[in-house]
């Protein structure tokens, strides 16, 4: 007899508004035992000088995870002019100063360079992983860490306010991948000035964003409320990108039992139409219920990840 699941079987997404000074992996743990879940996962994490939109899926919903890591983001930040830090936010120690304020025509001008695919080096203080080991690990023991540049795309990048002359708001539109703390370095350095992010908010991860986020003193209220339900977004959330395709009784058995259903042409049509380019996945839902992600081939529909959510 196998051994019995601890928790709930809660499933759904929740979009929650990370707090300052919490780590990702905290606020998940919080999160989950709020409502007693079973299993937590979160999409794309967040650092503790940051707030703004953590993902954090329970339950059945954590199979849908893998499909948020390529949504695009939207960050809002200010760089502080002056210093120059260790780990480019207000956490490091200053390693350079200078007098140089940029005026925001320039720095509109000069964040021009950075829209579209980009190489960029992540900061040495990340979870980048060098030889086994993460980065920031080795830079705090003392060592010298020397990262690669990736790929990266910035889709949108704008100046958005000017509190004052020590600082310029941005707001940029991002895919995976790209560190904020890297860009603003980056483009301290070519605007020939020294500058670190003080202040970092993620407003968007695909579709979750700060229209439906809730907070951890609501999601505590709703929970002492006996109304946790009414903090969880539907685990298809997440596959807003992905067409679904209403199956029958039977055929939901079958995907269920992980064997694979035969496709009208109509059908095969339908969801080719909808189909983003290079992808072959395909959402099977049960009236609102999702039963199963597959994979379209050759007329068939063939069960990748089946959602377990039958009491």
């Amino acid at each position: 007899m196998g051994r019995r699941k601890r928790g709930l079987p809660v499933h759904g997404w929740v979009c929650l508004d990370k707090p300052l000074e919490m780590g990702s992996t905290q606020a998940v743990s919080r999160v989950r035992r709020l409502f007693d879940a079973q299993k937590a996962g979160h999409a794309g994490t967040l650092d503790p000088l940051a707030s703004g939109i953590l993902p954090i899926a329970l339950g059945e919903a954590t199979k849908t995870v893998p499909f948020m890591q390529d949504a695009r983001k939207t960050y809002r930040f200010v760089i502080e002019w002056g210093a120059s830090t260790t780990t480019q936010d207000r956490e490091g120690e200053v390693v350079a100063r200078s007098g140089v304020r940029p005026a925001p025509e320039q720095v509109a001008t000069a964040l021009t360079t950075f829209v579209g695919d980009i190489d960029q080096v992540p900061p040495v203080f990340s979870a980048v992983k060098v030889d086994g080991a993460r980065a920031y690990d080795l830079a705090r023991d003392g060592q010298t860490v020397e990262l690669k540049s990736r790929p990266v795309t910035i889709h949108q990048a704008s100046v958005t306010a000017v509190p004052d002359l020590d600082h310029v708001e941005i707001t940029v539109l991002t895919g995976k991948g790209v560190y904020i703390r890297s860009l603003a370095r980056d483009l301290a350095s070519a605007l020939g000035a020294e500058g670190h992010v003080s202040l970092l908010r993620r407003e968007r991860v695909g579709p979750f964003s700060l229209e439906n986020a809730v907070g951890l003193e609501f999601l505590e209220d709703l929970v002492h409320r006996g109304a946790a339900s009414e903090g969880l977004l539907p685990i298809t959330t997440a596959l807003d990108d992905i067409p679904d395709l209403a199956v029958t009784d039977e055929d939901a058995f079958r995907l269920r039992q992980g064997r694979s259903i035969v496709l009208l042409p109509r059908q095969i049509e339908a969801i080719q139409a909808r189909l983003s380019a290079g992808s072959q996945t395909v959402s099977a839902v049960q009236g609102n219920e999702p039963v199963a992600l597959c994979s379209l081939k050759a007329g068939r529909l063939e069960p990748d990840r089946v959602f377990n959510l039958q009491t």
